[in-house]
């Protein structure tokens, strides 16, 4: 039987770098591989981005409220498949984390799902926390905070500035109050920059 695989890390930790590797390393032994990510990633549009450079188009975007494992199907053809990779699957609702595991358990299909596991408040996305609950595999990817010490949470900021509040999803310039970016920090220096807040609080 195939697996449900959840690769997380912060921001910053490697993972779109990881699933392209992962692709590279099937498609050099002449396997065909699919890769998706949800539609509500609008960064890069249909691309996968690594920091280093590297991008690939997807093969199918996962629609809000759509079936992921339909869309796999729509995607895959008649072709047999090897793998499905799968970036910033902390976007996928649950109910399409179900999908994926229906995909690897009933299908036969490894499916390797890469994402953060906690907004910038500290809460766990939708999508990461079902990936806890169902993937036969966890596996950690690991970065440092700007201190030195291990990264594991994300912080927002917009124009420079951190911010503690606001939606769970904003992406580039998904705010209208200025540009948003992102940085990987350890718990000190989280706690230091919130004020000791978690979880909005």
């Amino acid at each position: 039987m195939a697996k449900l695989y959840f690769r997380y890390g912060a921001m910053n930790s490697g993972k779109s770098t990881a699933l392209l590797q992962a692709a590279y390393n099937y498609e050099e032994r002449g396997q065909r591989v699919l890769l998706a990510k949800p539609e509500i990633d609008t960064k890069g549009a249909d691309q996968i981005e690594s920091r280093l450079g590297v991008s690939r188009t997807v093969d199918f975007l996962v629609a809000t409220g759509a079936d992921a494992r339909e869309s796999f199907r729509a995607a895959a053809g008649d072709a047999p498949i090897a793998c499905l990779l799968v970036d910033e699957a902390q976007f996928l609702t649950p109910g399409q984390v179900d999908d994926l595991l229906r995909i690897a358990v009933l299908d036969d299909i490894p499916v390797l799902a890469y994402g953060i596991r906690t907004d910038f408040r500290t809460e766990a996305f939708p999508g990461s926390a079902r990936l806890l609950e169902l993937a036969h595999s966890l596996e950690e990817l690991k970065t440092i905070c700007r201190c030195g010490r291990k990264a594991i949470f994300n912080a927002r900021l917009i124009d420079g500035r951190f911010v503690f509040d606001g939606d769970q999803v904003a992406i580039d310039q998904g705010l209208t109050t200025g540009e948003v970016t992102y940085e990987s920090m350890c718990a000190v220096c989280y706690l230091t920059e919130s004020g000791g807040r978690l979880d909005g609080r």
